[in-house]
This record gives structure tokens, sequence and C-alpha cells, in this order.
């Protein structure tokens, strides 16, 4: 394993930006790689996965909140829905306090694929904050959460952190 270290007391703006940004695009890079060769057997994208990613971890999610937290249009939702309905990855149901609502659930086939999808990615996130320490998970954590648009925040916490 190769641990880098970072002079980040003589750092400007500039820098911080840079290897932040250039950290995150390649940790990403790494972080779906796993994830998209799963989801190429399905004929599936990213979309598919953000979908069932959290339905998972909101069941009983409905539709409009589904799209609060993604913060894509009905459109781009109606087109990815659409499939993993009519595959039965998911299942929908009609809101019994508000027949208008449409709650979504995932269905065996859809916690399988999640699990297939998850597993390398739930391995690698695990792996990287216990080398890293509680302290330094904290702070990745505080920082991501920096990251997320102040006018979406609300929604997202309050949808992700049940």
């Amino acid at each position: 394993m190769t641990d880098i270290f970072f002079d980040n007391h003589n750092l400007n703006d500039e820098k911080v930006f840079l290897k932040s940004t250039e950290l995150l695009y390649f940790a990403y890079r790494d972080y779906i790689a796993w994830p998209d060769e799963v989801l190429k057997k399905y004929n599936f994208g990213r979309a598919h996965h953000r979908v069932i990613f959290f339905v998972n971890q909101n069941p009983g999610i409905s539709v409009a909140e589904l799209l609060a937290l993604l913060n894509i249009t009905k459109q781009s939702l109606s087109r990815v829905l659409s499939t993993l309905l009519d595959k039965r990855f998911i299942s929908q149901k009609i809101g019994t306090r508000d027949r208008r609502k449409r709650l979504l659930n995932l269905t065996a086939k859809g916690e399988k694929l999640l699990f297939d999808v998850s597993e390398c990615q739930k391995l690698q996130m695990v792996k990287a904050c216990s080398e890293a320490g509680s302290v330094a998970t904290e702070g990745f954590w505080k920082v991501l959460s920096k990251l997320i648009n102040e006018k979406n925040k609300k929604d997202t916490i309050n949808l992700t952190y049940k």
C-alpha cells in the first residue's frame, strides 16, 4: 500500500483546489470501475445504480422524493425507473395515506443486483476508512458534506441520514 502524505500547512487555495480535485477524480474513477463492469452485464448504467442504491437506502421512497434526492428531471428518472420496474428490480405501490404517491422498494432481484454492484465498493470503502482511521474518516465525511450544494443540502441530509 502506498500512503500519500501531504504538507498541507503551506498550501494556497489554488493548490488545495487542484490536489483535492485530482484525488477526488482518481478515487471516483477507481471506485466506480467495478460497478460499471457489473452493470454492463444488465445493459444498465450509473443512473440505474444510483436509483437502486437510494431506493434501498430509503425503502418506500416516493418518486417525488427520489427526484429531489437525485436532483434530476422526471424524464431522466422515468426512463431508468421504467426499465427497473419492467425488469422487476424495483416494485411500486400506491401510497396508503396519499394514493397519488408511488412508493418504491427493491425486490429480491433488485437486492441481488445491488449486492453484486456494491460488493467491491463496500470492500474498498471499509478498507480505506479503516486504514485512514476514524478521525480521517470523519474529516472525509465532513469535506464531502460541505461539497453538497447548499440549496440541496437540507433535502439531501433529511433523505440520507434517517
